[in-house]
C-alpha cells in the first residue's frame, strides 16, 4: 500500500469544511481591502529564493526542496509566497508608472524540508498579502489592520501586534555595527551557524532557534535605540496610525526579521502575548534586487495550517454547513429519471440536492435523507408526475403539500 509522505496530510469532510470557511473569510476580507487574488508556479528558478529569502537563511539552507529538472535547470519547490509574487511583478514590469499601489493576496501550498511537529508540515498552506508602489506609512497600517482584523474575525480575541522598527540603511547598517560589536566577545558562545552569521549577515544570529534563549541574545543592543530621525519619524507616525484604528500594540525590540529584504516596519501577530500567528513588514529593495526598479513594497503572511489548529484549540466553533436543501426519492425508471432532471434544476438554481445513486428502497432513501439532514424532500410517483406535480415535505415540521412541478424552484425560494 502507497501511503502519503511524512509532513504531508489529507484534508476532507468536516475539516476540510471548517478550512474552506476560513479561506472564504480571508478571501472576502482581502477583497474589502482591494488585494486580488493571485496564483503563481508551486516551483522556480532556485536562484529566486537564494536572492530574496537570502543565502544564510535556514530556509535556503537547511529547508528548500531542491532538484534539477530534465533540462538540467535548478529548480525548488516554493518555501514561502514573497518572492514568487515579487518575481511576478518584476517579470510583467508592474512597476513602471505607478499610479496606484499594485495589492495582491495568495492562499497556497508551500514546501519546507522541516521537522514536523504541531501546526508545522512539510507542506503546509499560507495566505499572505503584498503591497507595492506605496512607500507611505498608510500602507503598513493597512496591511497590519488587514492581518489583525483578519484573525478578530475568525473569532479569536487576545490577538496583538508586536511591533518594531529596522529603519532605513543608514540606520540598520549603524545597528549591524554595534550588533557586532556587542557579540564579538561571546562568539565561542554561539552556536556555530551564529558564528557564520556572525560573519555574513549579523542580523541573522537574532533569529537563531538554538541560541533564541541564551541572555546573551536577550541583552543585545535595541536596533530602536539606533533609528536616524527620519526613521524614528516614520515609525511614529505609524503608531499614531495604528491608535487611530484602535489596533492594540506594543513595541518589541526583539522583532528583528533577518530576512535580507526588510526594512523599516516589521511585525508579528501573537495571541495571549506569546502565540505567534503570522508575520510580515516592509521591503522596500527586494524588487530591484530581483531585476526590478526601486519599488516600496509591505506584506504580511501566516499559515493557515497553524490558524485551524489554534482555532479548534481555542474552543472558537467554526459554522459548519452540514444539511442539504433537498433530497429527492424515487423508485421507478420514470421516478429516476425525473429525480435527475429535477436535481440538475435545483442545483443550477443554486440549492443543494442529491438523489439515490445506489438503486436503494423507498424504506432506505428515507434514512439517506436523516443522513443528509434535509431540509425538504421530495417524494416522486408515477401518477403524479403524468399530472406535472410532485409531494414535498418540510423535513423539519413533517408538513407536506403537493405542488407544481414548474412552481417548485419559486416555492423553495419562498420556504428556504
Amino acid at each position: 500500500m502507497i501511503i502519503k509522505q511524512k509532513g504531508t496530510y489529507d484534508i476532507y469532510g468536516v475539516d476540510a469544511k471548517k478550512r474552506q470557511y476560513i479561506k472564504n473569510v480571508l478571501d472576502t476580507l482581502s477583497d474589502k481591502y482591494g488585494y486580488g487574488f493571485i496564483e503563481t508556479p508551486v516551483f522556480e528558478a532556485t536562484e529566486l529564493f537564494h536572492r530574496s529569502v537570502g543565502d544564510e537563511s535556514d530556509i535556503v539552507k537547511k529547508e528548500t526542496y531542491d532538484f534539477k529538472d530534465r533540462g538540467d535547470r535548478n529548480i525548488s519547490l516554493r518555501p514561502e509566497g514573497t518572492a514568487g509574487v515579487v518575481r511576478w511583478f518584476v517579470e510583467n514590469k508592474l512597476y513602471g508608472n505607478l499610479t496606484d499601489p499594485v495589492k495582491v493576496f495568495y492562499c497556497e501550498k508551500m514546501y519546507r524540508y522541516e521537522r514536523p511537529q504541531s501546526g508545522r508540515q512539510r507542506e503546509f498552506t499560507q495566505w499572505g498579502f503584498e503591497c507595492f508602489g506605496s512607500d507611505f506609512v498608510e500602507s503598513d497600517a493597512e496591511v497590519i489592520s488587514l492581518a489583525y482584523n483578519a484573525y478578530k474575525l475568525l473569532g479569536l480575541e487576545n490577538v496583538k501586534v508586536k511591533i518594531n522598527s529596522l529603519g532605513d540603511d543608514e540606520s540598520r547598517d549603524n545597528y549591524r555595527k554595534a550588533l557586532v560589536d556587542y557579540l564579538k566577545p561571546y562568539k565561542d558562545e554561539l552556536c556555530d551557524d551564529c558564528k557564520r552569521r556572525l560573519e555574513t549577515n549579523p542580523l541573522r544570529v537574532l533569529d537563531c532557534k538554538i541560541d533564541g534563549d541564551n541572555d546573551i541574545l536577550k541583552n543585545v543592543p535595541k536596533i530602536i535605540d539606533y533609528l536616524n530621525e527620519e526613521s524614528k519619524n516614520r515609525f511614529d507616525k505609524l503608531l499614531e496610525l495604528l491608535d487611530l484604528l484602535e489596533i492594540d500594540y506594543e513595541i518589541d525590540s526583539n522583532i528583528v526579521r533577518g530576512l535580507d529584504y526588510y526594512n523599516y516596519t516589521v511585525f508579528e501577530i501573537v495571541l495571549n502575548d506569546s502565540l505567534a500567528l503570522g508575520a510580515g513588514g516592509r521591503y522596500n529593495n527586494l524588487v530591484e534586487s530581483l531585476g526590478g526598479e526601486s519599488t516600496p513594497a509591505v506584506g504580511f503572511a501566516m499559515g493557515l495550517d497553524r490558524v485551524v489548529e489554534i482555532l479548534d484549540n481555542e474552543n472558537i466553533e467554526i459554522p459548519i454547513e452540514d444539511s442539504i436543501d433537498v433530497y429527492i426519492l424515487g423508485e421507478s425508471e420514470n421516478e429516476r429519471n425525473t429525480a435527475s432532471i429535477l436535481t440538475q434544476t435545483l442545483r443550477l438554481n443554486s440549492f443543494s440536492c442529491e438523489m439515490d445513486m445506489m438503486n436503494k428502497t423507498f424504506k432506505n432513501q428515507f434514512k439517506a435523507v436523516d443522513r443528509m439532514n434535509a431540509k425538504y424532500l421530495i417524494l416522486l410517483k408515477d401518477d403524479d408526475i403524468k399530472e406535472n406535480v410532485i409531494t414535498i415535505k418540510d423535513n423539519k415540521t413533517r408538513e407536506e403539500e403537493k405542488i407544481s412541478i414548474v412552481d417548485l424552484v419559486d416555492y423553495l425560494d419562498t420556504h428556504i
